[in-house]
């Protein structure tokens, strides 16, 4: 989520989620921090969204939870699935739909859009200018040259834009790490009709359920080999409906069938196109992978993966991969086959597109600290001076001012996550808490001492989870306990209860590490009779 502000008023480019990632254990989503700008949504002009993409429009129902009649603005997909993610929170949306080559003003900012390449059709760059200069902003692209949908990244906008100077220009890092050229979605093609027509049995393809082009691939592929195609997956579903009754999803006659009429046709006349590809638990194909699915894989079944692997999930995709092969399916994925290309520039594109445009300032957007750096060194390469190339954390202020960014401060900025129908009141302390519980288990010990002699009158009764098999291993540590809480009353120290349980927390603590080396969550009960 990228904030423009200008003469007292605010445009915001995107607004996404990131997903939890092992360390963060029960969290949803995880939000934008809106706190700078909370107090100011009267002031923002426009939402800007650049493509349709979970990490772009995500967070788009949270924000309109604090005020609903922020006009959101995007190409023709993008606004519909938008609108349909709103329409589960019970908000209904002021939207203006454009296309490339258009133009619109919001409050001081004049706003073009361009078009652009990327993995789900009808992505858009945006150019705005102010009095202070001129920024352009990628959102997600590549550079197909053959598109399957025909829409390449408009490099002659690009270049017209660079002629008539752009002051700040923030490209998609995802990829910049990686040499060349992203390879063109045309050569997955002839890898899905072989893989096609060497399945046996059923064929399962895990997709992200906004692929709009890896679908129609699937679809034509499956019409070419006398298949049919059901879609498995509330989100698959629902988005794919969207892409075809908007036209950006040509579905051949008689390939799409419900789900329910798979049980009619043999297995070698079947393709189900699924969530999943990354693991997550509750999605589609991890619960075929744990047999907890109406679709039950097994030997002779072709698994399809394609997608990629996103940093942080390898763990969840290898065990989903790992169940499925055992039991008895071929697994196909990005390691083994041309399933899946990338939606993000390469660096040979990168270095294009800084060529074309020729911007005075640099800005990577987009992407983990390693790739902005590597955007930022590719800028420098094509000429850019290094003091005019920022690499820019969640939080720095940026200032464009005669024609220079420089970076002037910092906001506060951190995450926000969402637990079931909670919204920000997870906290870094909480998911601490969490990961101990996770790794070390916990401890429980309740005592009752005597108000006036501090003499334990009941207890130690102690308790574990996630620590030991049985309670007996704590009758070593019962004597520490009473012996401490009976020092402490022969010293005639004002001992409350609180100070009590320090007491028995410090000597569990104690014994736990000397004994075992573990660091469990201890909870210590003093109830004082």
């Amino acid at each position: 989520m990228a904030v423009l502000e200008h003469k007292g008023k605010l445009l915001i480019i995107d607004c996404g989620v990131l997903f939890p990632e092992d360390h963060q254990p029960g969290v949803d989503l995880i939000l934008p921090d809106f706190s700078y700008i909370a107090d100011r949504l009267d002031d923002v002009v426009a939402v800007v969204l650049t493509h349709g993409h979970e990490d772009h429009i995500g967070a788009v129902p949270y924000l309109l939870r604090l005020k609903d009649d922020l006009p959101l603005v995007g190409s023709q997909l993008t606004l519909a699935l938008v609108e349909a993610k709103l329409k589960e929170h019970r908000i209904t949306p002021i939207t203006l739909a454009v296309k490339e080559g258009q133009k619109e003003q919001f409050g001081p900012f004049d706003c073009e859009f361009v078009a652009v390449n990327h993995s789900i059709p009808d992505a858009l760059a945006v150019a705005v200018t102010t009095g202070a200069g001129t920024v352009l902003h990628t959102g997600d692209f590549k550079m197909d040259q053959l598109p399957l949908d025909g829409r390449i990244t408009d490099l002659r906008a690009f270049a017209r834009l660079g002629e008539a100077g752009v002051d700040l220009f923030m490209p998609d890092s995802t990829n910049a790490e990686v040499p060349g050229f992203t390879v063109s979605e045309r050569d997955i093609t002839p890898v899905l009709n072989s893989v096609f027509g060497a399945a046996e049995r059923r064929i399962i393809v895990a997709s992200f359920a906004s692929h709009v082009h890896r679908v129609q691939q699937v679809l034509d592929a499956a019409h070419a080999h006398n298949r049919r195609v059901a879609l498995v997956g509330r989100s698959m579903v629902r988005n794919m409906g969207i892409a075809r009754d908007l036209g950006y999803l040509t579905v051949p006659p008689g390939v799409l069938i419900d789900i329910k009429a798979v049980d009619d046709l043999p297995d070698e006349r079947v393709v189900l196109m699924c969530t999943g590809s990354q693991g997550e638990p509750m999605a589609a194909l991890s619960r075929m992978a744990n047999r907890d699915h109406r679709v039950q894989v097994g030997a002779g079944d072709t698994v399809v993966l394609a997608s990629s692997l996103i940093p942080g999930n390898e763990n969840s995709v290898y065990r989903v991969i790992n169940g499925l092969t055992r039991l008895g399916a071929k697994v196909v994925h990005q390691g083994n086959a041309r399933v899946h290309v990338s939606g993000h520039a390469s660096a040979g594109e990168l270095l294009y597109c800084y060529n074309i445009i020729k911007p005075k300032n640099v800005m990577p957007v987009h992407g983990e600290t390693r790739h902005l750096v590597a955007n930022a060194e590719l800028a420098i390469k094509t000429g850019v001076p290094r003091d005019r190339v920022l690499v820019a954390e969640d939080g720095v202020v940026v200032d464009l001012i005669d024609g220079k960014a420089t970076i002037a401060g910092k906001v506060e900025c951190g995450l926000v996550y969402v637990d079931g129908s909670t919204v920000g009141e997870i906290t870094e302390a909480d998911l601490k808490d969490r990961r101990i519980l996770g790794e070390e288990g916990f401890i429980s010990i309740i005592v009752v001492v005597d108000s006036a002699s501090g003499k334990v009158l009941a207890g130690p009764e102690i308790h574990a989870r996630g620590f030991a098999e049985t309670d007996a291993v704590f009758d070593k540590v019962r004597p520490r306990i009473i012996d401490a809480l009976r020092d402490a009353a022969s010293n005639g120290t004002n001992n409350d209860t609180h100070q009590l349980q320090q007491i028995v927390r410090r000597v569990v603590g104690r014994w736990v590490n000397e004994s075992y080396r573990r660091r469990p969550m201890i909870i210590p009960l003093v109830i004082e009779a």
